[in-house]
């Protein structure tokens, strides 16, 4: 179960993702990094996280033109992590499978961010409400031979059924039982989304913000072996 809960180090600076690390110890296997991260030296410290011999998902949502998408997965299988997020759109997946063909990286679609509802795609000018959209990219990533999908924990049960039992489905908006939701609109907590048929989950603030982290990550960890039992 530890290589099931990934801890987004949702932090300001290397130094500071180094002492969550460290508080943390043998109870995390697997970390994320996102921009925040990244774009502060998080590349470097994600090859350092690989060699200590954790796994480290890069969430980066990659979406540009196919060749730029492709020449973006080389880099990033180069650097031995083990997922990568790209967005949903068919051609960016298809160019990002053949880019990463051969590497073990694991390529993540982003189905609908988390902290969108209904009104906030219409205003982005999808005819689709949420569950409807994810239904199509998780179809559209399953055929594009992409190793697993991103989604809220809600609609981990539906993409399940779509994608068969072999795909990754890595849900963020984890939220234990009375944890505030903050800016995400689709929260789940960890049991239901491993009930609901979730590979991973994605914990960051309920964990980096504890003051306890290590007593934080053990109760998600204890919380996610009694639902998946």
């Amino acid at each position: 179960m530890r290589e099931r809960l990934i801890v987004g180090l949702d932090l300001q600076s290397v130094a500071e993702a180094e002492k969550a690390v460290g508080e943390l110890g043998e109870m995390v296997a697997f970390y994320k990094i996102g921009y925040q991260l990244a774009f502060a030296g998080g590349l470097g410290f994600a090859q350092e996280l690989v060699q200590a011999g954790k796994k480290v998902f890069l969430d980066l949502k990659l979406l540009d033109i196919d060749n730029t998408v492709a020449r973006g997965v080389e880099s990033v299988a180069r650097l031995g992590v083990t997922m990568l997020t790209v967005h949903a759109y068919p051609k960016a997946m298809r160019a990002a499978v053949a880019a990463a063909e051969g590497s073990g990286l694991c390529l993540l679609g982003v189905t609908v961010l988390t902290s969108m509802d209904a009104e906030d795609l219409a205003e982005a000018g999808y005819a689709h409400d949420p569950e409807t959209l994810v239904r199509r990219r998780a179809e559209q990533a399953r055929d594009a031979g992409m190793g697993g999908l991103v989604c809220s924990a809600a609609e981990a049960a539906i993409v399940r059924g779509i994608v068969g039992p072999d795909m990754a489905v890595v849900t963020p908006g984890i939220r234990p039982a009375g944890a505030a939701a903050g800016d995400q609109k689709r929260v789940v907590t960890p049991g239901d989304a491993i009930r609901a048929g979730a590979s991973h989950l994605v914990v960051a603030r309920p964990i980096i913000g504890a003051t306890d982290r290590q007593a934080a990550a053990q109760a998600i960890l204890e919380e996610m072996v009694a639902a998946d039992g």
